[in-house]
């Protein structure tokens, strides 16, 4: 029998990327009792970074897309970690960060990017508790940055 959510990517023509490798002196995810947390992912596809200046470089929408990448590299992880997304009961929290201009105030607008798809793909178990945070920089000159926690079944 098909995975739930496997047949939920495939009906929305996602296909999940290949995890990204950590940069850093870390680990992409850790299981700890029922929560998996998964490390900050950048906006990266295909092995290229999409960086820019959000609000100065870079639209809301453009950044919008950046956050949407950063939500399928975090499903990535999650099915590297778990071999089974329907594994995930909800998804908690989601702390997106943005690569903004000093004057930009729309951080909300850009990790709906992220939200969204979590609600898309895990429909009402997908909605979180959130944090939009602007940051002047970002590692590897990435636009946006999210992490994750997931409650998970045994």
């Amino acid at each position: 029998m098909a995975s739930r959510i496997a047949g939920r990517l495939a009906e929305l023509k996602i296909e999940l990327p290949t995890p990204p490798a950590p940069v850093a002196s870390y680990v992409p995810a850790v299981i700890a009792g029922n929560l998996l947390y998964i490390a900050g992912q950048v906006s990266a596809a295909t092995g290229k970074v999409i960086t820019g200046k959000v609000g100065a470089d870079m639209s809301v929408e453009q950044a919008q897309m950046a956050a949407r990448t950063c939500a399928l590299n975090i499903l990535a992880q999650a099915q590297a970690a778990l071999s089974d997304l329907d594994r995930i009961r909800r998804c908690v929290k989601l702390t997106g960060f943005v690569n903004a201009a000093a004057d930009f105030v729309d951080h909300p607008k850009v990790i709906n990017g992220a939200s969204d798809l979590m609600v898309d793909v895990f429909g009402d178990a997908g909605k979180h508790a959130r944090a939009a945070v602007g940051s002047s920089s970002l590692p590897l000159g990435a636009a946006v940055e999210v992490d994750a926690i997931f409650e998970i079944s045994a």
